[in-house]
C-alpha cells in the first residue's frame, strides 16, 4: 500500500487553491465546508466561486501564480487543466514542505483525495490509490443509496450519549457494552423511523433514567 489514510484537521488553516474553474470550484467547497480559510489564485473565477466568497472565508486574487503564494499555507491544491503548469507548481510545494494535491495527476501529488460520502459527522471515504478515480465515484455513488441521513442523526445521538457519560464520570472501558447494545438493538432503526417513544424507551432501558432525546439535546 503506497498511500498511508488520513484525517486532516484543516480548521482555521491557511489553504491555497491554484485554479478557479470548476474543478477549483469543487476543491474550495470542500475545503470550507471543513473550516479552512482559502485564498484562491486564477485569473478567471467561476461565478459559483465568487458568489462563495462573498460568505465564506475565501479570498480571490485574480493574478498568475507566484511562488511565493505558498507562504503561510498548510495545504495546497492545484487546479488547472495546464499540466506543466499544474507540476511547477507541485514542486514549489515540494520544495517548502507542503502538502499538495494536483488534480487528476497522482505522480505530481504528496497525497490524494478520496470520493467521499458525508452524513453529519460520518464520511465515508474510497480511495483506488489513483488507479480508477471513475471506479472509486462509483462506489461512492452505491455508498450514497445505502447509508441515509440517519446514519448522520445517529451519530449524533451517540456523541451526546457519549458526552453525557463522560460527564457523570464513568470509566470510558465501561462504555463499550453500552454503546454495542445501543447499536445492536435498533435504535439506528428507531431514528430513520422518527420514532421518540420508542428511542426514549430504549435509551432508558439500556442506559438508565435521564436518558432521553430531551435530556441529551437531540431532536427527533
Amino acid at each position: 500500500m503506497r498511500y498511508y489514510p488520513v484525517s486532516l484537521d484543516i480548521m482555521g488553516k491557511a489553504c491555497l487553491v491554484v485554479g478557479g474553474g470548476a474543478v477549483g470550484t469543487r476543491k474550495v467547497e470542500t475545503l470550507v465546508r471543513c473550516g479552512a480559510h482559502v485564498t484562491v489564485v486564477s485569473k478567471a473565477f467561476t461565478d459559483e466561486l465568487k458568489a462563495m466568497a462573498q460568505d465564506a472565508p475565501i479570498t480571490l486574487e485574480e493574478r498568475a501564480y507566484d511562488a511565493s503564494d505558498m507562504d503561510g499555507k498548510f495545504l495546497v491544491i492545484v487546479a488547472t487543466d495546464d499540466q506543466a503548469f499544474n507540476t511547477r507548481v507541485s514542486r514549489d510545494a515540494e520544495a517548502t514542505c507542503k502538502l499538495c494535491n494536483v488534480a487528476d495527476y497522482p505522480s505530481a501529488c504528496n497525497f490524494i483525495l478520496p470520493s467521499i460520502v458525508q452524513r453529519g459527522d460520518m464520511t465515508l471515504s474510497i480511495s483506488t490509490s489513483g488507479k480508477s478515480p471513475a471506479f472509486a465515484k462509483w462506489m461512492r455513488r452505491r455508498l450514497e443509496t445505502e447509508f441515509g441521513d440517519e446514519y448522520g442523526e445517529f451519530l449524533e445521538l451517540m456523541g451526546l450519549v457519549r458526552k453525557k457519560l463522560l460527564a457523570e464520570a464513568h470509566e470510558p472501558e465501561a462504555h463499550k457494552p453500552l454503546f454495542e447494545a445501543l447499536i445492536a438493538g435498533g435504535l439506528l432503526e428507531m431514528v430513520k423511523a422518527g420514532d421518540k417513544k420508542g428511542a426514549d424507551a430504549f435509551l432508558t432501558e439500556v442506559l438508565g433514567e435521564g436518558y432521553t432525546c430531551d435530556t441529551l439535546g437531540f431532536s427527533l
